[in-house]
């Protein structure tokens, strides 16, 4: 087991050394930096540019440098947790992201445990119900979920809650408690707004998982290990939740490469649309400013923690599995 974390580790290091340099180079692709940026919107306005200052900012922030001089600072910066300065923020990428991160990672917990809660039982109940009514039901439901985008679904609860009720349901917790410090108060109307995101954000979640998990289940109830534990007279409850499910849930754990992104993203389109403090907007608002280092951070972000969850879903695998093996070795 050892052997086969340090081999999954070894691997991690050059992979992600190969993702920051195409971030670099992403975040340099034109229009080019935020200063170019800057220059060409105040001449499109008819603005004076104090090309001086623009020569210190550039000085400053080591712009004027080669390029490949550029990454390597960048890089020695992202490893000593220095994410570089915001220039449309000016402040630093820590305390800008730092302030809508912990918005974000509860709302990505309370959509991934919603999502499963609902999805399970129900896929569960479709593959072992096939063709019943709960089954059509829930079939229809996927399909609802799955055919209605996440951001149309959220103007129809911002509308409707607003003529039926008289409610504003944006945000993610009364006005009145936006710059105020935190208290219990504040809590109870964070947790009282997030309900509304999250069943918006987890419902195509939900109905693809449901549809996954019923097609994988239907797949393991015909083989014949099944029709074995039947004959042995085993329940049929334990029969589905000791072999079934189990190897049914294979795609899952290897989906969790890419349920750790929405930590940083924090399903950017629904986060606009019902003005959500987390990062998914502050991430489109610094792609389109060219904010190189607030961008390169997110992706960076990104990218690390879709490398980190590959090698999590990758133990836990092998350890759901007993067909999958540790290492290559061992099955030659």
């Amino acid at each position: 087991m050892l052997s086969y974390f340090a081999r999954r580790l070894l691997v991690m290091i050059p992979t992600l050394l190969v993702i920051s340099l195409v971030v670099f180079f992403i975040i340099q692709l034109p229009p080019g930096d935020y200063l170019e940026t800057l220059i060409a919107e105040m001449q499109a306005q008819g603005e004076k540019v104090d090309q001086a200052r623009i020569d210190f900012l550039r000085e400053q922030y080591g712009l004027d440098k080669p390029m490949i001089e550029q990454y390597w600072l960048w890089l020695i910066g992202i490893l000593q947790g220095d994410l570089g300065y915001s220039f449309e923020f000016e402040l630093p990428v820590v305390e800008v992201i730092g302030s809508r991160f912990w918005f974000t990672v509860v709302l990505a917990l309370a959509t991934t445990l919603f999502t499963y809660i609902i999805s399970f039982p129900i896929g569960i109940y479709s593959a072992v119900r096939q063709y019943s009514v709960g089954d059509y039901t829930a079939t229809f439901i996927g399909y609802f979920g799955l055919a209605m985008p996440n951001f149309l679904f959220a103007l129809v609860l911002l509308h409707y809650a607003n003529v039926w009720f008289g409610l504003s349901i944006g945000g993610l917790m009364d006005p009145k408690y936006i710059d105020a410090p935190w208290t219990l108060d504040k809590v109870i109307s964070v947790i009282n707004h997030l309900w509304i995101p999250m069943i918006v954000i987890g419902t195509a979640g939900t109905a693809a998982m449901i549809r996954r998990l019923r097609a994988n289940m239907l797949d393991e109830l015909q083989k014949q290990y099944v029709v074995t534990a039947r004959a042995k007279g085993l329940s049929p409850m334990k029969i589905i939740l000791k072999y079934p499910l189990r190897l049914a849930l294979n795609p899952f754990i290897a989906d969790i490469g890419m349920l750790l992104p929405q930590i940083v993203s924090g399903a950017a389109l629904v986060s606009v649309v019902m003005d959500l403090p987390t990062n998914g907007p502050l991430l489109l608002r610094s792609l389109q400013s060219q904010d190189m280092y607030l961008a390169g951070a997110f992706l960076m972000f990104e990218a690390t923690l879709v490398v980190i969850g590959v090698f999590i879903s990758d133990v836990l695998l092998a350890m759901l599995d007993p067909r999958i093996r540790l290492g290559g070795a061992s099955s030659k």
